[in-house]
């Protein structure tokens, strides 16, 4: 019986994936270690790699195969004995039992660095992409999971709605075309609450196109990462309470502390600096350490309890082609501002190539999102799950203050820390705010 390689799960919130490209081709020899195929994700491209030895009998999902749905069939590999070339391409979608995790029990390929997820981070077992309406028996419905989950949450019938997805599947645009033609619910009758929230109604694309003339606007299709950003946004401003609290920060100290650091740096063999530290590495261990100081902000909320982390793992919003991406300092109270430098380059570099490994941007206790570059005097995030907390960073500038009871000019920093409620009341996180303060005014106690 031929050896399944499926579509894999590279992250929590991975429902489906491009195949970017074969490395092996059908009637090539295989052995566990060998590199499939190249998948390319919201965040990363990674590799496909084999576990098991046979011959490669087909490939199912050709490469440049955009949106395959996790735990598809993309390709088979025939085992000893078995004749390639009577090996079949499977001519349904997979049975639901093949999603039931994203690692399957039968003999199949894995992800190439590929890591356990994070304690903190959501479940990585996806829905199968496979289902009976509303969960009865009866006839099977081909409904991708976002079309389901966008269905339950608006009360539809997934058996009433067309399916254009390969197959009839039922995908999301017919989920929400449905949803943009459904009547509006009745009123819920006094004294009754409703069985569960109904959202808003989405428009269509359709009826979206309308409010502009023909030929005025060009359509440009949503990559994996902007989808992905997008519902993540979405999710995370419907399900976390969001508050926000501000602070200016004097930057005075610092900045000179900075330039004595990076001039006193050794050099390299060409006459260079072995690191340049940025006004952002500075913002990362502080934030690091005040969350150490400030243990009870230093968590991360779950239906169940509340984790208290151990170390601050902070993540740094990085803008990449088509989106952005947060790889985590982890431990970085614990580094010093040259590691936090290094480490900052390399993940920049990297993200921009999508070659971040998923154990490098999920999970971590809070983020830093910095657009003082551009000019920005303050701003509010949006938390990133499962973070509790996201400090927005400000343009530094110089202001007048009053001194010692006398007006003065400083360097000053705004800055924004968004709090998910469930997690952090307002007091903790004024004391967060409070420390990394105290912390960016007195630079030298990071160096201790």
């Amino acid at each position: 019986m031929p050896i399944d390689i499926l579509m894999p799960a590279l992250s929590p919130t991975m429902e489906k994936g491009n195949l970017s490209r074969w490395l092996k081709k059908e009637g090539d020899k295989i052995k566990p270690g060998d590199v499939l195929a190249e998948i390319e994700t919201d965040k990363a491209t990674m590799e496909v790699e084999a576990v098991d030895e046979g011959v490669l009998a087909k490939i199912v999902v050709p490469a440049g195969t955009a949106d395959v749905p996790v735990n598809n069939v993309i390709g088979l590999i025939a085992g000893e004995g078995e004749d390639p070339k009577s090996v079949a391409a499977p001519h349904t979608m997979p049975h639901p039992s093949a999603a039931q995790s994203h690692q399957p029990s039968s003999p199949s390929a894995q992800v190439r660095q590929e890591s356990p997820t994070p304690a903190s981070a959501p479940s990585a077992s996806a829905p199968s992409p496979i289902a009976s309406a509303n969960g009865q028996h009866g006839p099977r419905i081909f409904a991708s999971p976002l079309a389901r989950r966008i269905a339950k949450e608006s009360g539809l019938d997934l058996a009433a709605i067309a399916g254009s997805g390969p197959h009839g599947r039922v995908i999301e645009r017919d989920v929400t075309a449905a949803l943009a033609k459904a009547p509006a619910r009745p009123a819920v009758e006094e004294g009754r609450a409703p069985s569960a929230p109904v959202p808003p109604s989405i428009p269509s694309d359709e009826v979206i196109r309308q409010n502009y003339a023909l030929g005025s606007f060009e359509e440009v299709p949503h990559d994996l990462m902007r989808k992905t950003i997008a519902r993540r946004l979405i999710e995370a401003s419907r399900t976390i309470p969001h508050f926000y609290l501000t602070i200016d920060c004097n930057l005075d100290a610092l900045m000179n502390l900075r330039e004595a650091i990076n001039e006193a740096a050794p050099k390299d063999k060409d006459g260079k600096p072995v690191y340049k530290i940025s006004v952002n590495d500075f913002i990362v261990k502080a934030l690091a350490l005040a969350l150490i100081r400030v243990p009870d902000a230093n968590v991360t909320w779950t239906e169940s309890a509340m984790l208290r982390h151990k170390h601050a793992d902070v993540g740094v919003a990085v803008a990449i082609p088509s989106g952005l991406i947060t790889p985590i300092v982890r431990a970085a109270e614990t580094k010093t501002l040259s590691v936090i430098s290094g480490e900052m380059k390399d993940f920049a570099a990297r993200a921009r190539a999508r070659k971040l490994r998923p154990e490098e941007y999920q999970g971590g206790s809070t983020a830093v999102s910095n657009l003082g570059m551009f000019g920005i005097k303050s701003f509010s995030a949006i938390i990133n799950p499962p973070q509790a907390t996201i400090l927005a960073i400000g343009a530094g500038e110089q202001r007048a203050i009053v001194k010692n009871g006398a007006p003065a000019v400083a360097m000053m920093m705004s800055v924004t820390l968004s709090c998910d409620h469930r997690a952090v009341d307002g007091a903790v996180g004024a004391a967060l705010l409070a420390a990394f303060k105290a912390l960016i005014e007195q630079p030298a106690g990071m160096l201790a």
